[in-house]
Order: structure tokens, then sequence, then C-alpha cells
């Protein structure tokens, strides 16, 4: 057998194991960050050219700069993918929630994340908008459920949230809103009473 074809072939198995080991963890959406400790690179050269060799023969998906896909953009939840982009903690609150919950009647085109930064972007066709949220108050998890992997808020924690930001905001279907629940929240996060 020839060396290339050597090389060929113990590349397929390194390829392998490491399609592996995402598969393992689950994962569909990830940084190049992510994937030099799991695959144990040091040399960011060394990376960064796997991932151009690995995109280039469609093994995977290039999102933009360092983040990366096994499945085109339009086969990812949105909400992941927002998360993903910004790379820190952060969960689906406010208009989004309330939109799925009925609370807010209008369409809302972006999805809408809180996290420790003020952030708008666009992937693909979706439009992202970033709300900041101070860290006292943004890494209380009181009314954040993990929901297909995301951290999302409940309805009562999104109406919270939705008043700190504005005070005088006007809900649709106020009657759908267990208002003692939200003052609990707002309580136990210390948020001011409403």
């Amino acid at each position: 057998m020839s060396t290339v074809k050597k090389n060929k072939k113990s590349r397929k198995g390194v390829y392998k194991q490491r399609f592996a080991q995402l598969a393992k963890m689950g994962l569909l959406v990830f940084h190049s960050g992510d994937l030099a400790n799991l695959w144990q690179i040091e040399n960011s050269n060394t990376l960064h050219t796997t991932l151009k060799r690995y995109a280039q023969e469609g093994l995977i998906i290039r999102i933009q700069r360092g983040l990366y896909s096994l499945l085109p953009i339009e086969k990812i939840n949105p909400e992941l993918l927002g998360i993903k982009v910004l790379h820190r903690f952060a969960y689906v609150s406010v208009e989004t929630v309330l939109v799925q919950e009925g609370i807010i009647a209008q369409s809302i085109p972006q999805i809408t994340i809180v996290s420790s930064i003020s952030k708008k972007f666009a992937i693909g066709k979706n439009q992202y908008s970033c709300r900041k949220l101070a860290d006292k108050f943004l890494f209380n998890d009181a009314g954040i459920v993990l929901r297909n992997g995301i951290q999302v808020a409940t309805l009562e924690r999104a109406v919270a949230d939705l008043l700190y930001f504005n005070p005088k905001y006007y809900f649709d279907a106020r009657q759908l809103i267990n208002w003692k629940k939200v003052r609990a929240i707002q309580r136990q996060i210390g948020y001011p009473q409403t």
C-alpha cells in the first residue's frame, strides 16, 4: 500500500473518531475553541487548517468566523444558534417567550435573548436582539428552565425581565399572567417591584 493511501486511510480514521466525539456529546453547533479542547489541538494554526479542510470537504459548515456546525443553518434551532453566536451565558426571554405564550399578540421578527451584552445581529434568515442585564440579575436562575438544550425564561420570568427593561410595558393578554408568580420572581431576583 502506498504512503498516500495509508495517509488517507489514517485521516479517515481520525475524522471518524473526532466526529464520533461530537456526536456522543450531542454537539451540533460549536466554536473552534471547543474543538481545540475536545480534540486536544494546542497549535491554533493546526486547528484552523484542520477546520478549513473539514469545511472544504463538507464535513462541517462554517457559520461565521470561529463557529461551525454539523448541519446547515436552516436546520438548526434558531434560538440555539443565537445563543451559540453570543458564546457566553444567555437565555431566551422577553418578547420571544411572551409571543410564544400568547401574551403579546403582534409578531416580533427577532429572537430576543438576555445576556451580559447588548447586540443586534443576523445569522441566515434569523434576526436577533440581545438585551444586556446586570450580572447580579443575569446569573439568578429563578424562572429559567432548560428546553431542548437551551436556557429559556418561563412566562413569569419573561414578564419580570420585560418589566425590568420597560416598567410601563403594555401586555395584550394581562389576564393570562400569574402576577403573584411574577412578583415572587421579581423579589427572588432582586428586581424592583412593579
